[in-house]
């Protein structure tokens, strides 16, 4: 079989408030059209297909859109979990007549236990689950963390390999020894961090969620797949894409995908940010970060900049400072200094520039009328 290896969707993810809807609809286009390339002859998708619990109404619509194209206009098998970012309940509406369209999608530890078959692969679909799971499922109540009870999920499994056959699994947890990214919920809760690696020797491929990047573990049957998007600024020089997993060579390819839009790091001054024989060499089109070189204060500063960049994520002084008083503030008793002289010294603090003669004005007219406003009272 050749499989597509894709998860972490994140449906109705936004971006410092920016929606991503529109990214993520193209996204999941070029995926499709990566399937009908390689001619693959299912689809997974490892966990957070949604990126809430309780998803937008044009969340669900866009992943109904895309299941249903994917499914049952282009005829292909789907097989998906549900991710820790994912509602189990809500996910699995539907899921009995799912099966009919071969579309396997398995929200509940019980259902990990019985294979879905497709040619000469046996398929184990491990969604998110918590420690309660396990102990409920095994009547053992010593079993506290994810760490004592992927053993015995791992040994249930085992017990209906068939030996003829290759053996994926697809689950939605971190394997020790992996790199995290900004975007990535931390799954501690129940103990699901830093699962041994060495428990998934058994299977012949481990298609992975929850992680974002392709690179974050490197072990030679398993692989995270990454999220089809850059959800972060921590990820924005990494590749994302989909896996392509032939099961008879147990070859992996890794096909790359193109987002609607970028994220991207640029550094520069207000003026040059503003002349057009900088930003023409820019991508302003990106969700771009700024690393802004100016020190003086800047009035009115992001509505100018968004006149020429609209996906601003965040602006950034690249030469920032220390908020810790490390001159001689600290040294000085500063109960013996003026109003007006503190001012000028934590104005050269924070600015690292001296006031000018007309700044030092206004500071002395407006510490005047405030000293006159409080005599008056």
């Amino acid at each position: 079989m050749k499989v597509l290896h894709t998860a972490d969707w994140h449906i109705g993810k936004k971006l410092h408030g920016y929606d991503l809807l529109p990214d993520q609809a193209y996204i999941l286009d070029q995926i499709l059209k990566i399937a009908k390339d390689e001619a693959v002859d299912a689809i997974v998708i490892a966990g957070d297909l949604y990126d809430r619990s309780v998803p937008s109404e044009d969340s669900v619509r866009l992943l109904n859109q895309t299941i249903a194209e994917w499914n049952l206009t282009q005829q292909f098998p789907l097989i998906a979990i549900s991710g820790n970012h994912d509602s189990a309940t809500r996910l699995a509406t539907g899921a009995p007549w799912f099966n009919q369209a071969k579309f396997h999608l398995h929200t509940r530890l019980q259902e990990a236990f019985t294979p879905v078959e497709m040619e000469n692969v046996q398929f184990y679909l491990l969604p998110y689950f918590e420690p309660v799971d396990a102990r409920i499922y095994f009547e053992d109540s010593d079993l506290r963390t994810i760490q004592q009870a992927m053993p015995k999920v791992i040994e249930k499994m085992q017990e209906s390999f068939d030996p003829a056959k290759r053996h994926i699994l697809i689950s939605h947890f971190f394997v020790a020894g992996s790199s995290k990214t900004d975007s990535e919920t931390k799954i501690e809760v129940g103990g699901l961090d830093g699962i041994n690696g060495r428990l998934l020797e058994c299977f012949d491929y481990v298609a992975l969620g929850h992680l974002h990047g392709k690179d974050a573990l490197k072990i030679a049957n398993a692989r995270y797949s990454g999220s089809p998007l850059k959800y972060s600024l921590s990820e924005k020089d990494q590749t994302k894409g989909v896996w392509i997993v032939d099961t008879e060579n147990g070859e992996f390819t890794f096909r790359p995908l193109t987002p609607l839009h970028e994220i991207q790091e640029i550094q520069a001054s207000f003026t040059e940010l503003l002349n057009p024989a900088f930003y023409s060499t820019i991508d302003r089109e990106a969700y771009l970060s700024i690393l802004l070189e100016d020190r003086a204060v800047i009035p009115n500063l992001m509505n100018q900049l968004r006149q020429v960049y609209p996906r601003i994520i965040q602006v950034e002084r690249a030469n920032g400072f220390e908020t810790a008083m490390t001159t001689r503030l600290k040294k000085e008793n500063i109960k013996e200094k003026s109003p007006i002289a503190l001012t000028k010294d934590f104005f050269a603090e924070v600015s690292q520039d001296e006031l000018t003669m007309k700044q030092e004005k206004w500071v002395e007219e407006g510490l005047h009328a405030i000293l006159k406003k409080g005599g008056a009272e």
